[in-house]
């Protein structure tokens, strides 16, 4: 059975750099591999297409790279059926998003923990892909489930007005500021450099820290993390796929058309 790296991570004080990933390929998922510059990656699974064997197939491919974790982050609903599903896939974190509440935060957790004393989650007994299907044994299959890696997106109004009691509750690794979703939730649609963002942002993080929850922060560009690394930030998500084509495809083609023209 494969260990969980990103967990191993986490339980080691290791910081962490991932990458968003929207295109549905095991070709892009093998390139980031060996590139090996990546601790796990993150496939976007909010905002695009996907089946459920998706979910089967992206976790064996990450699972060719030893040291490479896999996170997937999922619509509102239905969240926790979707949670079970990509647990057992093999698929070592579950980035949750739209948490406003403790009743939220603590559904999230459930669904992705065993159902044992321990766990205290909804999980039962299943011939899942995470424990190598029956062959790992039950041991190993409850501690599969119990380890995986769980994020929550502090991204809406009312989880600011909760937000110590979210991210006190028990079982939660990691959270990440999404200014888009919040900049929706407070009437400032895209406003990217409101103060009320900023705000927000660095109150999570302060906050996370003091409850001993890793915050992480998505950047741009490596300059970008020296703000972050000086409040304790460790955990980083740099770029995503579409954006990365994008960029270049904006850049070097605009670059070689100049100098095309220019002859």
């Amino acid at each position: 059975m494969r260990p969980n790296y990103l967990r191993e991570k986490l339980r080691s004080g290791k910081p962490t750099v991932s990458t968003n990933v929207m295109i549905k390929s095991a070709d892009v998922i093998e390139i980031l591999g060996h590139a090996g510059t990546f601790d796990y990656v993150e496939y976007q699974a909010e905002y695009v297409p996907w089946d459920l064997d998706w979910l089967d197939h992206f976790a064996r491919t990450v699972a060719l790279f030893p040291g490479m974790g896999a996170m997937i982050k999922f619509d509102q609903e239905p969240r926790t059926f979707l949670a079970a599903k990509a647990i057992g896939a093999g698929i070592d974190g579950i980035c949750f998003a739209d948490i406003k509440s403790v009743e939220n935060a603590k559904e999230c957790i459930t669904a992705a923990r065993s159902d044992t004393p321990k766990g205290k989650g909804r999980l039962g007994y299943g011939d899942r892909r995470v424990a190598d299907y029956f062959l790992a044994g039950l041991e190993n299959y409850v501690k599969a489930l119990d380890e995986t890696v769980i994020t929550f997106m502090i991204e809406k109004r009312e989880a600011f007005a909760n937000l110590d009691a979210i991210l006190s509750v028990e079982g939660l690794d990691m959270v990440q500021f999404g200014p888009g979703d919040y900049s929706l939730s407070v009437g400032k649609p895209g406003q990217w450099d409101a103060q009320e963002l900023k705000d927000g942002m660095d109150r999570m993080i302060k906050t996370a820290l003091k409850y001993k929850v890793h915050p992480r922060v998505a950047i741009g560009a490596p300059d970008d993390a020296k703000k972050y690394l000086d409040m304790g930030v460790r955990h980083f998500i740099l770029g995503t796929d579409l954006a990365t084509l994008w960029r270049f495809w904006k850049d070097e083609g605009g670059n070689l058309k100049g100098i095309l023209e220019g002859r």
